[in-house]
């Protein structure tokens, strides 16, 4: 006969061949439709963007240091300052342009209504951004890393 696989009186083992002639067609229609739909995608909407004669001036913003100590000292850059000069010192910061972030230390011991009542005279006197920093924990027989803050919009 003309079909090759068919032998007569042989042994009636299984062909384990798998025949990939179905998958090479679809392989084959797959790679026309690529071909065709290809050169469709490439064609855009040209258009002439403007050119900045300038680019934009992205200065980091100064920061002021508040700390607060356990017994309800204030230091405004390190400096003793009086209860009653803060608000004013909030003010002209908030008056500058760029506006400084306030970066806010408290001692650990620091009561908690004394940072609030101090956060609350920053949003009063237009602070909009308020940092607070932390000091990482330690391993043993490390040094402190430098602090960090993590700022937040004094609205929220």
């Amino acid at each position: 006969m003309a079909f090759g696989g068919l032998v007569q009186g042989g042994d009636s083992a299984p062909m384990a061949d798998i025949n990939t002639t179905p998958l090479v067609d679809v392989m084959l229609v797959l790679l026309i439709i690529f071909m065709i739909t290809t050169p469709l995608l490439t064609h855009a909407v040209r258009i002439d963007m403007p050119e900045a004669s300038s680019t934009p001036n992205r200065e980091e913003p100064e920061t002021v240091s508040l700390a607060l100590d356990a017994d309800g000292r204030r230091y405004w850059n390190d400096e003793p300052i009086e209860d009653a000069s803060l608000p004013a010192l909030l003010a002209l910061a908030a008056a500058r342009s760029p506006q400084p972030e306030l970066h806010l230390r408290a001692d650990r011991e620091t009561r908690y209504q004394t940072l609030a009542e101090v956060m609350s005279m920053a949003q009063r006197a237009g602070i909009r951004q308020i940092g607070f920093v932390t000091v990482p924990a330690v391993e043993t027989g490390g040094t402190a890393p430098p602090r960090t803050a993590h700022t937040l919009p004094a609205g929220d």
